[in-house]
């Protein structure tokens, strides 16, 4: 009885902000004023009530979310910024992990969230927007999650309407959209598809002017006004709004180190490196060959592409395997396929791990039992030894032969390279040709 006494007191003196209207015209009416100022003394100074039972003082047992009828005035944004901030010091008086706490922690969300609402109204916004080469796409989602790339602050889904680029995936608030000046990095990519191959290659604050490298808001090292945060890629100083400390794996460092810790970058570096990650724009044995003689995992790799570079030509020309699009196991590398010395940031992080061996062995395995053992078509194609003329059927993956390098003819290792002679098959092909020379001129 107590509680319902205490709760019916304070629906009496309507300190509900969103609560106004008929009591009062009845009120004045009639020529009498409510008690309000009476009920906000015992709300604020707490004289009347424990803290343990301040929790209806704030009105958490009425709706403040729902929406009142009319428009909203300064005087509510004002009401609410007081139960806030009274919700706020109610959660520190209450016991630590009590219902009635969890109560209150939900109400100030609440609260808060209203208050957002009053501060920036929903808008009718289009679905789909193109600004500086971005194509924002209009977000349905909820998620309270997600942080603008514009203003690093927390995009509140419920509340508020955001964009991503569907290319770069920049996210921010539409409020924030007119104040973009970041192209999107995927136009980069397309345009110039490389990487920054020297390994931090900073420049100094002085040549920036000691501003930041993309905004050019003022820096120091010092902090002030801006701290100033290097990016491990271009190794440019940026503030703290265009760099936020995210990390990622350098290439250069990858392909002069095989050094793959993540490295401090700022976000417009962090969106271009995840958009080539999987390219392959590295040539290793012209960027760096001597990585080969001391990282045997890439010597194992190339061998295995070069092989499935010479299993190639067996699928093309074979139904079944293009009814069973074996080539297709390898569509996450296409590269793969095409050819053997291009790589992607991606491959050197799978081979430094081990994956890119084991998968790469398992296709390569697949490959081989369907041109050796399964297919009759493929069998055909294979080669027997002209020089001894003895063993089984050869094929130009296999691990013990050694291939012709003018006509392509497969040969057991230790005869090719023990036969002094010339290649049988080369021999012949040139003996026809003279033949042919000498016919022509016959007739």
């Amino acid at each position: 009885m107590e509680y319902d006494e205490r709760l019916a007191h304070f629906r009496q003196a309507r300190l509900n902000p969103f609560d106004r209207g008929e009591e009062e015209e009845e009120g004045s009416r009639g020529g009498k004023m409510p008690p309000q100022k009476e009920a906000r003394t015992e709300l604020f100074t707490g004289t009347r009530f424990s803290s343990s039972d301040r929790t209806m003082d704030l009105g958490l047992s009425e709706d403040h979310f729902s929406r009142p009828v009319g428009s909203f005035v300064a005087s509510d944004i004002e009401q609410l910024k007081l139960a806030i901030e009274e919700c706020k010091k109610l959660i520190l008086e209450l016991p630590e992990h009590s219902e009635k706490q969890k109560d209150t922690v939900v109400k100030l969300i609440h609260l808060r969230l209203k208050l957002q609402e009053l501060k920036d109204p929903e808008e009718d916004e289009p679905n789909l927007r193109v600004l500086l080469e971005h194509r924002f796409s209009k977000e349905k989602s909820k998620s309270v999650k997600q942080t603008c790339d514009k203003c690093s602050t927390i995009i509140w889904g419920l509340i508020q309407t955001w964009y991503t680029c569907t290319g770069c995936y920049y996210r921010c608030h539409s409020k924030c959209m007119n104040l973009i000046t970041k192209p999107c990095v995927r136009s980069k990519v397309s345009h110039q598809s490389e990487y920054e191959l020297s390994i931090c290659p900073e420049i100094g604050l002085d040549r920036q002017d000691y501003r930041c490298a993309e905004c050019r808001t003022p820096i120091s090292l010092r902090g002030v006004p801006s701290e100033a945060r290097q990016c491990d890629y271009t190794g440019q100083y940026y503030c703290s709004t265009c760099h936020w400390n995210d990390s990622a794996i350098i290439p250069a460092r990858v392909i002069h180190n095989w050094e793959f810790d993540p490295r401090k970058v700022c976000r417009s570096s962090l969106r271009y490196l995840a958009l080539m990650m999987s390219r392959p724009v590295l040539k290793l044995k012209e960027i760096n060959p001597l990585l080969f003689n001391f990282v045997e995992e890439l010597v194992e790799i190339r061998k295995l592409r070069q092989d499935i570079l010479l299993m190639k030509p067996y699928f093309i020309t074979c139904k079944e395997a293009m009814e069973a699009r074996l080539l297709l196991q390898l569509q996450d590398r296409q590269h793969f396929v095409e050819n053997d010395d291009m790589y992607s940031l991606q491959d050197l992080i799978d081979i430094s791990s081990g994956r890119l061996s084991i998968s790469l062995t398992e296709v390569h395995t697949t490959f081989a039992k369907h041109i050796k053992l399964d297919c009759e078509r493929c069998q055909a194609k294979g080669f027997v030894c002209e020089l001894c003329k003895e063993g089984d059927i050869l094929f130009p993956f296999d691990s013990h032969t050694s291939v012709c390098h003018d006509c392509s003819a497969v040969f057991h290792r230790d005869c090719y390279y023990d036969n002094s002679t010339a290649c049988p098959r080369c021999a012949r092909m040139t003996e026809r040709k003279q033949d042919e020379v000498f016919h022509v001129k016959a007739v």
